[in-house]
């Protein structure tokens, strides 16, 4: 990021740059900065570039190591460098024909052998077919995680809503609070429930936590230890411990030490999606997520999405100074998106030194936010619209709905493509006063209250459209974002697949609930010895 091509990038960031001006002097500008991919149609001409500017993105690009990078993680290699991991979750996806060797392992033989135990498991559970302690079917499960064992699931679970084929009602326990795992058992029955416990490491404080509270409630009810063993299952790389637990050895599913929390989607993480909509249309997921992957290993650097999305970053974050970035997804089912890939982003990329522990002069991941359009239209785009600060934007739309209230729907299409086009062009001083003569307002009115309704304009924006929100696209829309993140991490020279700044937090909790337990004593600074002397009072 130090080359001259940066430096020419940085000079022309401070060179006034009218959208406006932009589109109406290039009839042609919508149709050359769009792009489609795996049928999602990318429009980022609403972005302050121009064919020079991108032209010099994309040599940032072509002068980096991505191809090299690319190659290294398709294939397996240890690109985790502090922890010396390979970063294989495009493996998950790939067609199970396809011959995947790790040090030495047949991976596709784990794989399939995974695949074919979670759908013998749908399979039961879907018909019924799997009986509790009492011998009755399995009406509930609750899935117990937190991070990329929870975040992703419950997305894809909320967004494929419409696809659910199953009989089975699924719950998610996820924060430690105790509220979460009490409100999830009420009006449950653990004779019908079944239980999955998501921890790489079976000692995840708050997934440990929560899965004893709620084997204590199995317990309080009635149940024996044969009944937990009947209905506690795990996806865990701990085998010892998950059995300690209760957990029979051939109820735990793989999970792998080459994919992390926040990409592990794919593996037996997204077992309840499975349940949710059946093997076959699981396996849409996998196929819409493995052609984004194809895209982004073919594709030129200029007819590739991923690449597309990530230089825009950068060239914001790094460029222009944006600290935030909302993704605006106008569907209901997509309201946990911003969720999801506030964890992909900040945790992969939010990073203070590049891959070899040298410290970095530039910002990398921005501060991901948004919510479901258009409750955000009366909440935060007041903000996006008039505020000083620059806040670029994705909108995301399915444009068939999962739903037969049509003319709904075109109203919800038309605020999102209303939202990008006033970002972008704003309402002058001029406009604003025009207007408010129009109302019927007199001169006076005019002056005063054009400054209030006038609103600048020049703000960037990209617009997704989803031909239909399925299993297919859903994989290929996450799939493309995973692909964004590693790029930007690969452009700035950092390790996107570690997360040791959640550690310390970890780390220090421990001797403060040992205070608050009254288990041992230990000296903090002046302001946590005065909390939890509040909080003990």
């Amino acid at each position: 990021m130090s080359s001259a091509v940066w430096s020419e990038l940085r000079a022309l960031a401070k060179q006034p740059l009218d959208l406006r001006a932009e589109f109406a002097k290039d009839p042609a500008r919508a149709e050359r900065f769009a792009l489609e991919a795996c049928g999602i149609n990318l429009d980022y001409s609403k972005n302050l570039i121009t064919d020079g500017i991108w032209q010099r993105l994309l040599t940032l690009a072509e002068q980096s190591p991505l191809a090299q990078k690319k190659a290294q993680m398709f294939a397996g290699d240890k690109i985790n460098n502090t922890e010396q991991r390979s970063v294989w979750h495009t493996a998950l996806r790939a067609p199970l024909t396809v011959d995947l060797q790790l040090d030495g392992a047949d991976i596709s033989s784990e794989i399939a052998d995974c695949h074919a135990q979670m759908h013998q498991l749908v399979t039961q559970l879907n018909n019924a077919q799997y009986l509790g302690y009492s011998g009755e079917p399995i009406t509930d499960l609750v899935w117990i995680g937190i991070g990329g064992s929870l975040l992703g699931p419950q997305m894809a679970v909320e967004a494929l809503t419409p696809y659910n084929v199953s009989p089975v009602q699924i719950h998610f326990a996820g924060n430690i609070d105790g509220a979460v795992v009490t409100d999830v058992v009420k009006g449950l029955d653990p004779a019908t429930t079944l239980v999955f416990v998501a921890s790489k490491s079976f000692g995840t404080e708050e997934t440990k936590q929560n899965a004893l509270a709620i084997r204590q409630w199995f317990l309080d009810n009635g149940a024996d230890k044969n009944a937990i063993a009947r209905h506690f299952w795990a996806t865990s790389s701990n085998i010892k411990a998950a059995a300690e637990f209760g957990i029979v050895p051939e109820h735990i599913l793989p999970m792998w030490d080459w994919v992390g929390g926040r990409y592990s989607l794919w593996s037996a993480i997204g077992f309840p999606l499975c349940l949710m909509l059946g093997v076959t249309q699981f396996q849409q997921l996998l196929a819409g997520a493995y052609a984004m992957d194809q895209h982004f290993v073919e594709a030129p650097l200029a007819e590739n999405m991923p690449v597309i999305l990530a230089l825009l970053g950068v060239w914001y974050i790094n460029a222009h100074g944006c600290q935030s970035h909302a993704l605006l997804p106008y569907s209901h089912y997509l309201r946990l998106l911003p969720s999801y890939v506030q964890q992909l982003d900040m945790e992969s990329n939010g990073k203070g030194v590049d891959s070899n522990g040298n410290s970095l002069s530039l910002a990398t991941a921005p501060v991901i936010w948004g919510d479901a359009g258009t409750n955000g239209q009366h909440a935060y785009h007041q903000l996006l619209h008039q505020s000083a600060l620059a806040v670029p934007a994705d909108f995301i739309l399915p444009i068939q709905p999962a739903h037969d209230l049509t003319d709904h729907h075109k109203r919800l299409a038309a605020h999102c493509f209303a939202q990008t086009q006033a970002l972008m062009q704003g309402k002058t001083i001029a406009e604003a006063h025009a207007e408010v003569l129009a109302a019927g307002g007199s001169a006076e009115d005019a002056a005063r209250l054009a400054p209030h309704k006038a609103s600048p304009g020049n703000k960037p924006s990209n617009t997704l459209l989803l031909p239909e929100l399925s299993p297919y696209y859903l994989g290929a829309l996450i799939a493309l974002y995973e692909h964004k993140v590693f790029v930007q991490g690969v452009l700035w020279d950092i390790n996107s697949f570690d997360q040791w700044g959640v550690e310390l937090g970890k780390q220090l909790s421990t001797p403060i609930y040992q205070v608050l337990s009254g288990q041992q004593q230990h000296q903090f600074d002046a302001s946590t010895q005065r909390l939890i002397k509040l909080f003990q009072r």
